[in-house]
């Protein structure tokens, strides 16, 4: 199968999912009904599928393709299959950001005040790293970096849930960290789109680059590819799309890990080929994992992160253990 048959089928898989996310939710409307309402707007139908599902089944294209695509980009860059988009300290640094907005109160006070905290806080992710790594950083003192940041991260934030000033603080934050797409609205959608999409062309950008780059660190630099710039991109990018994704949903792991794993071997070695197709892939997960947290256990709030995690968990450790058997080869 060629590679734009592959993105076709992603895309028709993606535009599919996306209409039946529209379509499957608590309140029960026909196929015609609510074509009829999202056109419209009028009526309760028209409010459930323009104020509620909409910005859902938006966001879930906008945080899935994130998350896939900044997945890609980073794997490719640190040409390591088990690296994911959180691994810079992101995606932790924006959770602490949100966090402390739900601790001192300003999200009740302000609507946008938890997705901008979580901005703020994968902003100054990025310039720790950055700095920490230094200019002329290899890849592994960047994930060292990472690593050190998302540990302080995660721990502030054990912190500020453990000064939680009532239980009801508390809960809110430790649903908040489990990751969902539901009670959503377009606010979000505008906020984290241009964030994600400018991410995403930054990303896109560097496929060149990271195709270079899989020959070797020396042999990329050999053939013209600027390496400082190269890193900056892939961070930088890396880091609009995933602490966009955050501040709007919460946590929702092993997307940027999976997905490329899954579409490597069917587009090639070539990380350019790869990095619109987990764009794609990453989509089409996220709005499947949504559907089935509504139909699973459709009188409860099922989190979108929890689900991620177990379908997501023993797939890393298949990995793993298909590379220690690969090493020891």
């Amino acid at each position: 199968m060629n590679y734009r048959m592959i993105l076709g089928l992603l895309a028709a898989l993606v535009v599919a999912l996306f209409c039946a996310s529209l379509l499957i939710g608590s309140s029960n409307l026909g196929l015609r009904e609510s074509l009829s309402a999202l056109t419209s707007g009028e009526g309760v139908a028209g409010m459930v599928l323009r104020e509620i599902r909409l910005p859902r089944a938006l966001l879930g294209v906008l945080v899935g393709g994130a998350l896939g695509l900044a997945g890609a980009a980073m794997q490719g860059f640190l040409r390591n299959p088990l690296a994911e988009p959180g691994l810079i300290g992101t995606s932790g640094s924006a959770a602490l950001g949100a966090v402390i907005a739900i601790h001192t109160g300003a999200y009740a006070a302000f609507a946008l005040a938890l997705p901008l905290a979580a901005l703020m806080g994968a902003g100054v992710a990025v310039a720790l790293v950055m700095a920490l790594a230094g200019r002329e950083a290899r890849a592994l003192t960047l994930i060292l970096a990472g690593v050190a940041l998302s540990a302080l991260a995660g721990a502030l934030t054990a912190l500020v849930l453990n000064l939680a000033p009532s239980p009801y603080a508390a809960a809110e934050i430790v649903f908040w960290l489990m990751g969902s797409l539901a009670d959503r609205s377009m606010l979000h959608v505008t906020l984290a789109a241009p964030f994600v999409l400018a991410g995403g062309a930054l990303l896109l950008a560097q496929g060149r680059g990271l195709d270079a780059l899989t020959l070797g660190e020396d042999a990329a630099a050999s053939l013209g590819v600027s390496l400082a710039r190269l890193r900056l991109g892939v961070v930088v990018g890396s880091a609009m799309m995933v602490g966009a994704a955050t501040a709007v949903t919460g946590a929702v792991g092993f997307v940027g890990l999976v997905v490329p794993h899954l579409l490597r071997r069917a587009v090639g070695a070539r990380p350019s080929r790869l990095l619109p197709a987990s764009a794609l892939g990453g989509a089409a997960m996220l709005l499947a994992a949504d559907i089935a947290t509504r139909l699973i256990v459709p009188e409860r709030d099922l989190k979108l992160g929890v689900l991620t995690a177990l379908v997501g968990a023993p797939f890393l450790l298949r990995m793993i253990r298909q590379q220690a058997k690969e090493g020891g080869a």
